[in-house]
């Protein structure tokens, strides 16, 4: 007799036990192997996605999207891959709305293979998605290198205009044949295998409405989700609940929390007016979203607010799909 599908069908039938005679014990067996391992795949649904944000420039305007496809290296939706453009001074280091605010207010987005990118009191500048003739850069993000293809004199001219600058600004694309960064080169709890190409560390942020809704109330100015540029924004949760979440299941997209997003200075940036006011909401999360002492070594002083999830099976994600917590 196959007692491994014994074992299954009783646990599917509410665990009724059906006793044979003759290799209970090994019945027995199976049937609590299988309970387990059915356990280990127990969904339980914590939410709704309420929005996806794409950033395809780091530190630029996020857009809002009803679909995108979730790879590995983050999302995707059409021809703009998440922050897959990244601002650098003409020596290559990175350039971020901490050092320049008014990143937030640039919009990159695509039309038909050609890049565009907006800017209040700016004409919109349009160039070839692909610039495959134009030089490769070695750019550096948080201390690592990278490299970026040049995205050519107009766009460069356009930025330094645009931010005002005393220096020379370049606008650099991540192409996928480029060796993209060891996200634990940035923060340990990582593994070796994940990695990104211009983001911070992680290739997707998570974030409730409900936590956001939380902050909100111990301000004395509400801000918006897209002040903490997540890329999943769940609703129909409790405040901070995304913190206990492990293993979640969003439409056919499998994924795998790292860590807690510790925050910095750039909370502090509007991102309707690119202003920085260097004090809220940090200051009022660091009031209170500390992490435990145990933790320290890993956040320092920053206070603690959105997940980075890594992804363990692609997929589409889209507004609307069912959140689910997979195990217990």
């Amino acid at each position: 007799m196959d007692f491994e599908k014994l074992s299954i069908a009783a646990i599917a039938q509410n665990k009724k036990l059906y006793l044979v005679i003759g290799g209970a014990g090994a019945a027995v067996v199976c049937l609590g192997l299988a309970w387990r391992s059915l356990r280990s795949r127990e969904k339980v649904r914590v939410g709704v996605v309420s929005q996806l944000l794409v950033h395809p420039l780091k530190s630029g305007k996020g857009i809002s999207v009803a679909l995108a496809e979730c790879h590995h290296i983050g999302l995707k939706h059409g021809e703009l891959r998440d922050r897959h453009w990244l601002v650098v001074k003409e020596d290559g280091h990175m350039v971020t709305g901490r050092q320049q605010p008014r990143l937030v207010l640039v919009a990159l987005t695509s039309d038909g293979g050609r890049l565009c990118l907006n800017g209040p009191g700016m004409e919109e500048l349009q160039m070839p998605l692909q610039q495959p003739h134009n030089p490769i850069m070695d750019c550096r993000v948080f201390g690592t290198d990278i490299q970026g293809r040049d995205c050519g004199d107009e766009a460069a001219r356009w930025l330094t205009r645009f931010l005002e600058g005393e220096i020379g600004y370049r606008l650099v694309h991540f192409e996928p044949h480029m060796e993209p960064r060891k996200s634990a080169d940035q923060e340990k709890l990582f593994s070796q295998d994940e990695k990104v190409a211009y983001p911070d560390v992680g290739p997707v942020m998570l974030l409730s409405e409900a936590s956001v809704g939380d902050l909100n109330g111990k301000l004395q100015k509400d801000v918006t989700v897209e002040r903490f540029r997540p890329n999943i924004v769940v609703s129909d949760c409790n405040a901070f609940e995304e913190d206990s979440w492990t293993e979640l299941l969003i439409g056919d997209v499998r994924l795998h929390r790292v860590m807690s997003c510790g925050r910095c200075i750039f909370t502090t940036v509007d991102p309707e007016t690119g202003i920085i006011s260097r004090k809220e909401p940090l200051d009022t999360l660091k009031g209170y979203r500390q992490c435990q002492p145990s933790e320290a070594e890993i956040y320092k002083k920053s206070p603690l607010f959105g997940q980075f999830f890594t992804v363990k099976k692609t997929g589409i994600i889209q507004v609307g799909d069912v959140v689910y917590r997979i195990g217990r």
